[in-house]
Order: structure tokens, then C-alpha cells, then sequence
């Protein structure tokens, strides 16, 4: 166990080290390149967080489209050092990792093996480097991964109370509340017990009972008034426009710009036109149907059951960025372990999905740098790194062996 605990903090402190180094090479290319190392978002936050300091509202300071919370807990970038929420990032990567290797003992990984499939996060070149450009999705990472440690230890109330911070943070862990509800009745009964209903019964009672344990309705009390009062917070605090940056925006955006999404280029071509709304619900709606499938389907697998949701989730999404695929990626090492796929396999999905991300990124580069008309080119790369993302999908599921 002591070998065990040490080999873990040995991978911490590798870890912690590595980072370092990429924040002292990035303030060396901010100050010496014209592109910079440090994300934009990155000042974006600091510059809410200079009005917070001062007294003021967050959103005084344009495209800061997040929780005021976030521009709270930079407020030592302002008066202690401008490095601050670069090593509060860090920080959330190291403390996620751990939770990661914390799940996978729960799920009955030896200590050992644990840390080595936490190594898929500590040790990704993507994740070191989004953290330390300055980018907040490693505290969104702590949130989820903390709510998904909670439950499977059947603590359900911290599980709460954590999802009501992860939706309030980002929208998009709302899609888990169906699956971890579930999940809270299948405990209560035992994993999978009576539910105190008999073959005479209709399909209705049965799925009703269900869905009406007292465990789970006091789950959603408490995740759903954790929530309303955070809010309420927030908007007492800030106003209409709290909910305008934070919610209202990221609901009605229309985000044309060139992305990831197979969808961005059919927006971009009716976004002066009738048939706009039309293509957005279009798009909307089988990204919904399949979350929820998902969500009922593999609820009993929590760990899996997340993964799926969040990588269909980002797949279909109408806008789709690089920092969208650490929402699935922090979850990516909790169901290896019971992925029954050869090496020679995973290594063609992992070149396949990093040579379309190429792809992409070559067009786009052409687009944005050299001036190029590269519009259709990119929108085809699009097309095939969606293709790529479904194969993937696929293969994973065909070949994950289940926990329960």
C-alpha cells in the first residue's frame, strides 16, 4: 500500500513539474512571439476579475460570458500575481487526476493499474497545455469527476450539491442528472432489488416505481434548490445580466464561425434565411434523443454512462471547439480498463482522431493565416472527423464489458 502511495505521488509531482515548465515556456513566448501562448480566455477572466476587485460587476468586461464565481476565485490575479489562476488550473488538473485514479479503485481497479490509467490524464500533452495557456475547463473537470465519486460511494446528498455547482459552472452537466437520478433509486434498492411491484402490474406503475424512490426525489431537491440558490446568489448580486452571460447566451448564440461541428457550415449558410431555426432544431434534436438513450440505457455503468453522454454530447453539438473534448477526456481513462480492444486497434483510433484534427486544422489554418477560401475544405474536414468520432463511438461500445 505505502509502495502504491508513493508511486502515486511520484506521478503528482512528475506532473506538477511538467506543467511548470510549459507555464515558464509559455511566459516566454508571450513576451518574445506574436502569437501568444497564454489562451485569450485567459484575459478575458482577468479583467473580470480587476472589476470584481474593484466592486464592480464581472460583465463590465466584454465576452466574459461565465460564473461570476469564476472571476471571484482569480481575484489574486489582480493582487497577488498575474500567474495565479494558471497555477489554480493546475492545480484542478493534479486534483482531477487524483479523483480519476480515486473512481477507478472504486470500480474495483487495483491500486497500481489505477495510477497508470490516471496517466492517460496527467501525462495528455492537450490537457497539460489547455490548464496552462489558462483555460478553467480543469475546474469543471474536479466538479464532475467529485460528483461522480460521490455517487458511486453513495454519497448522495455531496453528489448533489456538487452536480447543482457543475450546472451552474457550465450548462452542459445537466444532460448527467438523468442517469445519476436513476442511479440513486438502483442504490436505494439495492442494484436492481424489488421495487414492490408484480407481474399484474402496467407498464406505467412499474416504470413509475422506478422513479419515485424517496432517495431519489430528495436528490433532486437538493441538487435542484442547491442550484436555484446559487442563482439566486448570483442574480441578488448582479442582475439580469448575470443570467443574460451566463445561461441566456450560450442558449441563443448562433455561432457561425468555423468549428469542429458538421454542423457549422449549414449555419453559416442560412444564417440570413428562414430555414435557420429550422436546421438548429434539426441539429438539436437527435444530440437530445441520443443523450437521453444513452443516459437510460447505461445508468447502471455510471462511469461509461457519463463517457457516452458527453462524447455524443460534444459530437453533434452545433458548435464544437478543442476545449470541448476535456469534457470527455477527464472521463476517457475510468472506462478503459474494461475496453476489450487490441493495441494495434487503439492505436488506428487514436491516429484517426488525431489525423482528421489535422486535417481540420490545416484548412482552418489556411483560412484564418494565409486568407485562403478554404470554407467548403474545412466543413469537409468536419464531415470526417464526425465520421471518425461515430467509429469511435461505435468500437468503444461494442467492445466495453460492463460493471455490473
Amino acid at each position: 500500500m505505502a509502495a502504491n502511495f508513493f508511486y502515486l505521488k511520484k506521478t503528482c509531482i512528475i506532473a506538477v513539474v511538467l506543467r511548470l515548465l510549459f507555464m515558464i515556456y509559455g511566459e516566454w513566448q508571450d513576451a518574445t512571439m506574436v502569437v501568444k501562448y497564454t489562451d485569450i480566455d485567459y484575459e478575458v477572466f482577468t479583467d473580470a476579475a480587476r472589476h470584481v476587485a474593484n466592486g464592480s460587476s464581472p460583465y463590465r468586461r466584454a465576452t466574459y460570458r461565465y460564473t461570476p464565481l469564476l472571476a471571484w476565485i482569480l481575484v489574486p490575479n489582480i493582487t497577488l500575481h498575474k500567474a495565479f489562476g494558471k497555477l489554480f488550473f493546475v492545480l484542478c488538473d493534479i486534483i482531477a487526476g487524483y479523483l480519476i485514479h480515486l473512481i477507478l479503485k472504486t470500480e474495483g481497479i487495483v491500486d497500481y493499474t489505477a495510477v497508470k490509467y490516471s496517466w492517460i490524464w496527467f501525462f495528455n500533452p492537450m490537457i497539460i497545455t489547455v490548464s496552462t495557456r489558462g483555460n478553467a475547463e480543469s475546474v469543471l473537470a474536479v466538479l464532475v469527476l467529485s460528483t461522480l465519486y460521490f455517487m458511486l460511494n453513495k454519497r448522495f446528498i455531496l453528489s448533489a450539491v456538487l452536480l447543482a455547482f457543475s450546472v451552474h459552472f457550465k450548462i452542459y452537466p445537466i444532460i448527467y442528472s438523468l442517469p445519476l437520478y436513476l442511479m440513486v433509486g438502483w442504490f436505494a434498492r439495492g442494484k436492481g432489488g424489488e421495487c414492490g411491484h408484480t407481474k399484474q402490474d402496467g407498464m406505467l406503475q412499474v416504470i413509475f416505481s422506478h422513479i419515485s424512490h424517496p432517495h431519489q426525489l430528495l436528490y433532486a431537491v437538493i441538487s435542484g434548490s442547491m442550484f436555484l440558490l446559487i442563482n439566486g446568489v448570483m442574480y441578488y448580486m448582479y442582475g439580469f445580466e448575470f443570467f443574460e452571460h451566463t445561461y441566456l447566451y450560450h442558449v441563443t448564440r448562433k455561432d457561425v464561425k468555423h468549428n469542429f461541428s458538421v454542423y457549422f457550415y449549414m449555419l453559416y449558410l442560412t444564417m440570413d434565411t428562414s430555414f435557420s431555426w429550422i436546421i438548429s432544431l434539426l441539429a438539436f434534436l437527435p444530440q437530445l434523443i441520443l443523450v437521453l438513450v444513452f443516459g437510460v440505457k447505461y445508468y447502471k455503468d455510471l462511469p461509461f454512462c457519463l463517457f457516452v453522454q458527453t462524447f455524443v454530447f460534444v459530437t453533434f453539438n452545433k458548435v464544437c471547439t478543442s476545449q470541448y473534448f476535456l469534457w470527455y477526456l477527464s472521463l476517457l481513462p475510468l472506462i478503459l480498463p474494461r475496453v476489450k480492444i487490441n493495441m494495434t486497434k487503439a492505436l488506428k483510433m487514436l491516429l484517426a482522431w488525431c489525423i482528421s484534427q489535422a486535417l481540420w486544422l490545416s484548412a482552418a489554418y489556411l483560412l484564418e493565416f494565409q486568407g485562403y477560401n478554404t470554407l467548403l475544405l474545412v466543413w469537409t474536414a468536419s464531415v470526417l472527423f464526425f465520421a471518425v468520432n461515430i467509429w469511435i463511438l461505435y468500437t468503444v461500445i461494442v467492445n466495453h464489458t460492463y460493471s455490473i
